[in-house]
């Protein structure tokens, strides 16, 4: 191995052992408590060190946010997948959404710590965009099939992710006081009554 190859490939080696550093201090510390100075001390390297890897805490945080996506994506697209009726797809892909949500919850945690992305952030990350290209598709498929086909199928995933993500964000702070059960139900409810409007005018 050559001397370029080696130094390329230790520097992917460090870069590795910053993001798995970083993980276990969200995991301990919860994400709010991730700083540069704490990853620096964890792998035993100096501050610049890091900043060589990563530009500033955010883009560390940008890249947990983009491995959620990927990781998010892949449920929603094999629940996708699973069946051919987009009304079902629709109602799997909201128990898929909620199932990553809080089976994994520091990654969720990051992903919307500051809530719904704006429009340019999903147009900027594509692994958010390929989540959103989702959606859309089975909320368009389903008003294909269904008889409000006036409706915007924008407005109808805005609906949606607006749904599923203030579900979701209540019921991960604790703020609904209901049982694990009786919070499924809710998120089923909310979805059969987005899905009647994607069926019906």
């Amino acid at each position: 191995m050559g001397i370029t190859e080696r130094r390329t490939r230790q520097k992917e080696e460090l870069r590795t052992l910053i993001l798995e550093e970083a993980w276990e201090i969200v995991k301990a510390e919860g994400w709010q408590a991730l700083s540069i100075r704490k990853i620096a001390d964890a792998i035993e390297y100096s501050v610049p060190v890091v900043y060589s890897h990563f530009e500033n805490k955010e883009a560390i945080l940008m890249e947990f946010t983009r491995q959620g996506f990927r990781q998010l994506n892949k449920k929603l697209k094999k629940a996708m997948t699973s069946v051919k009726d987009p009304f079902q797809q629709v109602e799997l892909m909201a128990k898929a959404y909620r199932d990553f949500a809080f089976r994994q919850k520091e990654y969720y945690q990051i992903m919307f710590g500051l809530g719904i992305p704006a429009c340019d952030k999903v147009n900027e990350v594509e692994e958010i965009k390929i989540m959103s290209d989702m959606f859309i598709e089975v909320i368009e498929n389903s008003l294909t099939n269904g008889t409000n086909k006036k409706a915007d199928k924008f407005l109808k995933f805005h609906t949606f992710w607006s749904i599923l993500h203030g579900i979701v964000s209540i019921q991960m702070v604790g703020t609904s006081g209901h049982s694990n059960d009786m919070n499924k139900q809710i998120l089923e409810d909310a979805v059969s009554g987005f899905i009647r409007s994607l069926r019906e005018k």
